[in-house]
């Protein structure tokens, strides 16, 4: 469908993650009126149809993933079974009840707390910028198993990650430059290089809006059972200080993420040795 420049205009300054379902409404209201081009008309009478519906559709919480149906090709996990856990946890806090307590005027979707899980760290769903970020990771180590030297490894790892050097039988990993995507574990036809440990990365309090900030990573891989104390750890902690529906975010603070480092640190499945 064709929209106006003004229209499209409008649409821009709609929030990013409500934008294309407000640019579907849109679209879907337009054609339902017989109508091929969308106007700023066509905008503003969606946008204020949808800002009335809002508030049945917040649920307090929002739990995002980047695979679909048929997986990620690049998974270092499958994270499917963690998803459903979580999304358990969160409707058992309650937050939307919560939230209504806590936040003066009306809910919108900024209020809610945010997850998402990428199995990869392409990280599609954005964990960098979220209140937790949870990155599906698998950590390579050598094996007893003999290697060729057909490099593939080298030639799978995008970190540039992995090395061969003419004095050495193996290959060396660089923990520093390693994103633990499993990939040369994959390609190595000798299974000299295998997994070592499977779990997860996690990133605490990302933000986009006026003063962004990237999430903080815990040092170490984490299992499933970890990944969600530790989540619900910081719904703990969101309930506990957010007096006024404030975002995680905004409220967890240098010293609070220190304190989560110390919390976890002997539960982390991998540390490497850097």
């Amino acid at each position: 469908m064709q929209w106006t420049p003004e229209a499209e205009a409008a649409i821009k300054k709609v929030p990013f993650f409500v934008r294309k379902r407000v640019r579907r409404r849109v679209e879907d209201g337009t054609a339902n009126a017989g109508k091929t081009m969308v106007t700023l008309a066509d905008v503003k009478a969606t946008q204020q149809r949808y800002l009335k519906s809002m508030i049945s559709e917040i649920k307090g919480y929002q739990i995002d993933t980047c695979f679909g149906p048929s997986g990620c090709p690049n998974r270092a996990v499958r994270g499917d079974r963690l998803v459903q856990k979580i999304e358990n946890l969160l409707i058992k806090e309650d937050l939307l009840a919560f939230l209504k307590q806590r936040v003066r005027g009306d809910l919108k979707f900024h209020h809610e707390f945010r997850i998402t899980i990428a199995d990869c760290p392409n990280a599609c769903s954005q964990p960098q910028i979220k209140d937790v970020g949870i990155i599906g990771a698998c950590a390579p180590t050598l094996s007893q198993e003999e290697c060729t030297l057909c490099e593939a490894c080298i030639a799978s790892c995008k970190e540039s990650a992995i090395t061969i050097s003419p004095n050495h039988d193996n290959p060396t990993i660089d923990y520093h430059r390693c994103l633990f995507c499993g990939q040369c574990i994959n390609v190595c036809p000798t299974k000299t290089l295998t997994a070592v440990n499977s779990g997860y990365r996690v990133q605490l309090g990302g933000k986009l809006g006026r003063h962004p900030r990237l999430a903080r990573e815990l040092p170490g891989l984490y299992s499933e059972d970890s990944v969600q104390q530790i989540v619900a750890d910081c719904i703990a902690f969101y309930k506990a200080n957010s007096l006024h529906g404030e975002r995680f975010s905004h409220i967890f603070r240098d010293e609070d993420f220190d304190t989560f480092v110390k919390r976890y640190q002997s539960q982390a499945i991998f540390v490497p040795e850097l």
